[in-house]
């Protein structure tokens, strides 16, 4: 019976090859498919936006605009426009009241602004009632789609549908409120009875494995307002009598009293008091609330984060501090013990004066202290909403002045003389690798071709995922890199070349100085990788740009030289080409003044033998 055939001594290299020839062409074709087929320039090399912020402070507060409080709102916001450290957004104080906001071009200027001038305060309140509103037009466009698709019974009771996923994390299990959509649950609410607290969920909406159960009891037939010709529906729990008239009077339909607006009874500013407000569902679609006095306040979050879910979707995720855990556990056993009576057993995640989501715990209180915001946010706005909230509320608010567009610092002369220089560096590098060591220097060559592309699309796919833009300092780091790579692939050749001298034949030269060119090529990326590490992490500005780089591309030289140099030089050494020693292969024996193993062996003295 044959016995298996035994492993070859010099491994399987056409398995590593493969390997990173497949992430090459996977990098390339998720490069293309995203459309981020460029990596984006950074302010320098190619322009950008400025924007102009005036500060003033909020109704009700304490914080006067001076040197304080505007070197800590441009702390924040250098944190929410820049928070990699590598997307070349800065900030910075003019006058006694403004603020200068820079940001490379292709940045889009509405999620700027929404960025920039959100003040991200945050704060959980239970609810006290809902309402349901349309305005005229889309109850109108909701009453006709629904007639069209079905035609109800008399008796039937519409109920709202589930539209969007809640839910949190926690000790105990939660589900969603039941979402309201501009179709049929909306029209059934606003023409008959219905659940009041149900709602459509389309913007972002909360976590904490909630549930709200779509039972509240029928009320009034809705009311029309003359003046907007909006349309509110039945008004579910029960509104205190000092917000009675606010509430009556909120028209959320009204674009005015909608956004900023909204908070017109003290959303933001009057944490221990009862408040009114709003929240968009739909276009022409809102939930108007009156809340409870905050139960926990944003200032409690400690961590924020934007994550792909279990479902697939965009979520933040939320971390409390041991205060704002305490608290949220001890809101949630009270709202819990309200699950008979909805809306009672819900809380409003509020931020910035407007309802996120009003989830309803229906088994139990939610301890952990973690939490989720979750619904329809794609990366963009999941990610500009946790900067929000790590990097905390800004002390004053901002009015947008002026938006302009700058055109580059360095102008195109200065890039086309950078590009120019590290062309003539690689092209000196390659000239050299192919001097001298002739057919050898075609692997270095192969290396750097392969390492180009990996940089190049990373640094591509990363302008579109984190914002990263490449200013004049990371090109500068990318051509440093150029010579750390050569450096990498000089270590082992050289290694190779001192086992031919002692007389080795090819293949076991490759073998044997692999593992010593392998702890010197480590060491040296080692370093290199830490000098990068202190330079993004200790700095600001555009050093970062360029630590960013260097690590980045230490990081490929080692994928490189493990998963393609080295495996290319052990499946070349088994060719007769490089394993006869050919002048022109880099490796004759001859050329390199390799000893005869047995004329060595001869001369060497031999240790005398023990007693």
């Amino acid at each position: 019976m044959a016995s298996p055939k035994s492993r070859p001594r010099d491994g399987y290299p056409g398995r590593a090859l493969s390997l990173i020839l497949v992430v090459a062409v996977v990098l390339v074709a998720t490069m293309f498919a995203t459309g981020n087929k460029t990596p984006r320039l950074g302010v320098d090399l190619a322009g950008g936006t400025t924007m102009t912020l005036a500060a003033k402070t909020s109704s009700g507060s304490t914080t006067a605009v001076d040197a304080t409080s505007m070197n800590e709102a441009a702390s924040i916001i250098q944190q929410r426009v820049n928070g990699t450290g590598v997307t070349e957004g800065t900030v910075q104080v003019e006058g006694g009241n403004n603020l200068i906001v820079t940001v490379p071009k292709g940045t889009n200027t509405q999620q700027l602004e929404e960025l920039v001038g959100t003040t991200a305060k945050l704060y959980f309140r239970p609810v006290l009632a809902t309402a349901q509103q349309a305005s005229a037009a889309a109850a109108a466009s909701a009453a006709a789609s629904a007639s069209a698709s079905a035609t109800p019974s008399k008796s039937a009771t519409p109920t709202a549908s589930a539209s969007s996923t809640v839910k949190a994390t926690g000790t105990s299990t939660a589900k969603p409120s039941p979402g309201k959509t501009q179709g049929d649950a909306v029209t059934g609410d606003l023409k008959a009875s219905g659940s009041a607290s149900a709602k459509a969920n389309d913007k972002a909406t909360a976590t904490a494995k909630a549930t709200a159960t779509a039972g509240a009891t029928p009320a009034a037939s809705p009311s029309t307002n003359p003046t907007t010709k909006s349309v509110t529906g039945a008004t579910s729990g029960t509104v205190p009598a000092s917000l009675t008239t606010a509430f009556n009077n909120l028209d959320c339909t009204n674009t005015d009293a909608n956004g900023q607006a909204a908070a017109l009874a003290g959303a933001d500013d009057t944490v221990n008091q009862d408040v009114v407000t709003c929240e968009q569902n739909a276009p022409g679609v809102y939930t108007k609330y009156a809340l409870a006095p905050v139960a926990v306040n944003g200032t409690d979050v400690s961590s924020a984060s934007a994550v792909i879910g279990q479902s697939g979707q965009w979520q933040v995720n939320l971390t409390f501090n041991s205060k704002g855990s305490s608290e949220f556990a001890s809101t949630t056993a009270k709202l819990y013990a309200n699950v008979s009576n909805p809306p009672t057993d819900q809380f409003a995640i509020v931020l910035d004066g407007q309802v996120q989501s009003a989830p309803a715990v229906d088994q139990g209180a939610i301890t952990g202290g973690t939490a989720q915001i979750s619904g329809s946010f794609n990366q963009q706005s999941a990610t500009a909403l946790a900067n929000q909230l790590s990097y905390g509320a800004l002390p004053l608010n901002f009015s947008m002045e002026d938006v302009q567009t700058v055109s580059p610092e360095l102008g195109g002369q200065q890039l086309q003389a950078g590009l120019i220089s590290g062309a003539i560096g690689l092209a000196l590098v390659i000239l050299y690798c192919l001097l001298y060591y002739r057919a050898l220097g075609l692997v270095a060559v192969a290396s750097l071709g392969v390492s180009a592309v990996l940089t190049y699309s990373i640094m591509s796919l990363l302008g579109g995922a984190i914002g990263f833009a490449l200013n004049l300092p990371a090109v500068c780091g990318a051509i440093v890199a150029i010579g750390i790579t050569a450096d990498s692939f000089v270590v082992y050749f050289e290694r190779i070349r001192d086992e031919v001298r002692m007389g080795s034949s090819l293949r076991p030269a490759v073998q044997r100085a692999w593992p010593r060119a392998r702890r010197t090529i480590m060491v040296s990326d080692f370093v290199s990788f830490l000098a990068a590490a202190v330079l993004y992490f200790f700095t600001v500005g555009k050093v970062q740009g360029f630590a960013f780089t260097l690590g980045l591309t230490t990081l490929l030289d080692i994928v490189v030289i493990f998963l393609f140099t080295k495996p290319l030089i052990t499946l070349l050494a088994r060719t007769k080409f490089f394993s006869s020693g050919r002048p022109s292969s880099g490796l004759s024996p001859e050329r390199l003044g390799a000893r005869s193993p047995l004329r060595d062996s001869r001369r060497r003295p031999t240790a005398p033998k023990e007693a």
